[in-house]
């Protein structure tokens, strides 16, 4: 089912959104300070490109203030329009009944987009 899953979600936008997230990752790893916001949006593109099966989990490390900081700072850069864009894409789908698994893949992306530090996908 999850690979089923991922080429419908790949077919119907999964891959256009990835490419998005792959894009602005390197354009944030051109400078130095951009690099941290870099890898985590290459994080969110490989979240995006096969959602079905993968789990996002928190790194045992996570705890400590750099995270924290680092989240806040990804919150206010852009990270709350890129939550609340999956939020919105999700309820959508949410609406229909073929839609719930797809909109719960956006749940999931917009979990990991508002604070990306201190979480890992598996």
């Amino acid at each position: 089912m999850s690979i089923l899953g991922n080429i419908i979600w790949l077919l119907f936008g999964g891959l256009i959104t990835a490419i998005e997230y792959f894009v602005a990752s390197l354009i944030l790893m051109i400078t130095i300070i951009g690099i941290p916001f870099g890898l985590q949006t290459l994080k969110l593109g490989a979240l995006a490109l096969w959602p079905f099966g993968s789990r996002v989990v928190n790194k045992p490390q996570a705890s400590g203030c750099l995270n924290t900081l680092m989240n806040v700072l990804w919150i206010f850069i852009g990270g709350i329009w890129i939550a609340l864009s999956h939020l919105l894409f999700g309820m959508l789908l949410a609406i229909t009944i073929i839609g719930i698994p797809f909109a719960r893949q956006h749940f999931k992306l917009a979990h990991i987009a508002l604070v990306p530090f201190g979480k890992t996908v598996l």
